[in-house]
């Protein structure tokens, strides 16, 4: 269904019980509602959530905002790397909140449980920020603080993530390329199913592929530079959920996250990357429920 939030419009799905304790589900860069994998929706539906997926701005079936136009990356990366102040992006994450917590209004949700992955765990720490009323708890999956001591991604894999399809007009082409990106970050002890991961992968491409999305949501990311400065306010519960084999958001953030939030618990997962490998599953969800209350 859509709903309007933010001045724009979001695809939203709304699943399990009306009684269930809502959980507000971000998915992170780029990456669309059906990210999050329907078995294991279905399994934390099974646990008493009420499970609600959006897609974010600028990806999806939601708003574009095609009229901002294209951010130069490159020169925000050298920026950024030089500890200069970034050029102001089309939005900035806190806008990507406050998305989020229009839908709850829309939805007439006062309190909700709230899980992020990726750039998806970074908007909702601003979301416990920018409404701590409304988040009971925070369940935060292969993100980070933002801190600019980390270490990030190696040259190859930002390489692989700047790059474009051959054929960016050819679903095929474009499919083979994304392969590529998701083999360079996935679990090395869960490796997906070939077959498997290309039929999703395909539908997501089919459904929607926005690439210009992808650069401003992309600019909003590396714009958001005092985040690290702010997450010792965070008072919900939180649980970190983070992969020891991450090459994307290297484990490092797991600890320096869990140091930075008080009470917060961390899972750090053998053999785990940038991905929700099946067999893990049951893992995340039990985490997710405990720090809930469930």
């Amino acid at each position: 269904m859509k709903l309007a939030s933010n001045g724009l419009q979001f695809e939203v799905i709304d699943e399990g019980p009306r009684n269930g304790q809502p959980l507000l589900m971000i998915m992170g860069l780029g990456m669309q509602l059906t990210a999050w994998p329907d078995g294991l929706v279905q399994q934390l539906i099974a646990r008493g959530f009420r499970v609600i997926r959006f897609d974010n701005r600028d990806i999806g079936l939601s708003s574009h905002l095609d009229e901002q136009g294209l951010p130069n990356l490159g020169l925000a990366a050298m920026l950024y790397a030089l500890h200069l102040p970034t050029p102001q992006p089309a939005y900035m994450l806190q806008d990507m909140a406050r998305d989020a917590l229009g839908l709850l209004d829309a939805l007439q949700v006062r309190e909700c449980h709230v899980l992020g992955a990726s750039m998806g765990g970074m908007i909702a720490q601003h979301l416990a920020l920018l409404a701590p009323e409304r988040v009971r708890s925070l369940s935060l999956m292969m993100t980070t603080s933002g801190a600019r001591r980390l270490p990030g991604p190696s040259l190859k894999l930002r390489a692989a993530l700047l790059s474009r399809p051959a054929r960016p007009n050819d679903v095929d082409c474009v499919v083979d390329h994304l392969l590529g990106i998701y083999r360079l970050i996935g679990s090395p002890a869960y490796p997906a199913e070939p077959a498997e991961l290309r039929e999703r992968v395909a539908c997501q491409v089919k459904r929607s592929h926005h690439p210009r999305g992808v650069a401003r949501q992309l600019a909003a990311v590396v714009a958001d530079s005092q985040r690290a400065k702010l997450v010792s306010q965070i008072r919900a519960p939180t649980h970190i959920i983070h992969g020891k084999a991450d090459p994307l958001v290297p484990p490092a953030a797991a600890p320096d996250l869990q140091r930075r939030i008080a009470g917060s618990t961390l899972d750090l997962v053998d053999g785990m990357g940038h991905d929700l490998p099946e067999p893990l599953w049951p893992r995340f969800v039990a985490g997710i429920a405990g720090v809930a209350g469930l």
